[in-house]
């Protein structure tokens, strides 16, 4: 019997998948992985997103928020049209949102802005958020706390940082996203993880981006969450079935679904 996986943060909706969105999303089915939730990118992935999600009512739940690198001087008409979908749609949390500072520093103020505003978002219809971060994990934390909401629960999205930030990400009420680059020989998570109790990690794919070994450097998809999960119950020491459970029921309490 295979474990019931869920994966808490893939794109599927993206054309990377046009050609064969449906059988990706069967393979994830025959893997064992049957909860898949989408994050949102930015205004022009609404659409595909709400429609897979609609397609595979059961098993695809969609999220909306502005991914940070999409922010820019417009961002706030960005938001408006996002603040319309939510009172339009059913979304299970707030997401991707986030501050990445690797790939453009030009509009870090928005970045931080366009995250405060969405994180008020989530805190007024108690929503979870996905969180983004890369080069940014002080500044991310800083806007949560700065932002004095002391309802909000989510999730630090591929999370590959040290056991200090785990443990701060921790206490502000967050989950650790855990996916491909755990199987990466030198991610350094194995010496992280046993050092974190697995009710506070969940996992992921991002796909189609971050393939975990043997697939590395491949578009990802849902069905190759097992061999993240593989990984990690390893680091765990524990059966594949148990980590699966546990990540399962920790994404449950999450989204409420």
């Amino acid at each position: 019997m295979l474990a019931t996986l869920t994966d808490t943060h893939c794109h599927i909706y993206l054309p990377e998948f046009d050609e064969d969105r449906d059988e990706t999303v069967e393979r994830s089915f025959a893997a064992g992985v049957s909860r898949i939730f989408l994050p949102n990118v930015d205004q022009s992935t609404t659409t595909p997103l709400l429609q897979l999600s609609a397609k595979y009512p059961d098993h695809c739940f969609p999220l909306m928020g502005l991914h940070p690198t999409s922010v820019n001087e417009t961002f706030e008409v960005e938001l408006e049209h996002f603040q319309t979908m939510l009172s339009q749609h059913k979304f299970y949390g707030i997401g991707e949102i986030g501050i990445d500072l690797y790939w453009d520093k030009t509009f870090r103020e928005q970045q931080e802005e366009a995250l405060r505003i969405q994180l008020g978002w989530a805190s007024v219809q108690k929503l979870p958020v996905v969180i983004h971060v890369r080069n940014s994990h002080a500044e991310t934390v800083a806007v949560i706390e700065k932002s004095g909401l002391t309802n909000l629960t989510g999730i630090f999205h591929c999370f590959s940082g040290t056991l200090d930030q785990a443990r701060e990400i921790i206490s502000l009420g967050f989950h650790l996203g855990i996916g491909g680059v755990s199987t990466f020989k030198n991610s350094g998570l194995d010496q992280v993880l046993p050092h974190i109790d697995p009710q506070w990690i969940v996992l992921e794919t991002d796909s189609p981006y971050l393939a975990p070994v043997p697939f590395r450097g491949k578009r990802n998809e849902p069905a190759y969450l097992v061999n993240t999960a593989n990984r990690v119950a390893g680091i765990y020491d524990m059966t594949l079935g148990k980590l699966a459970q546990i990540t399962t029921d920790n994404s449950i309490r999450l989204f409420g679904i």
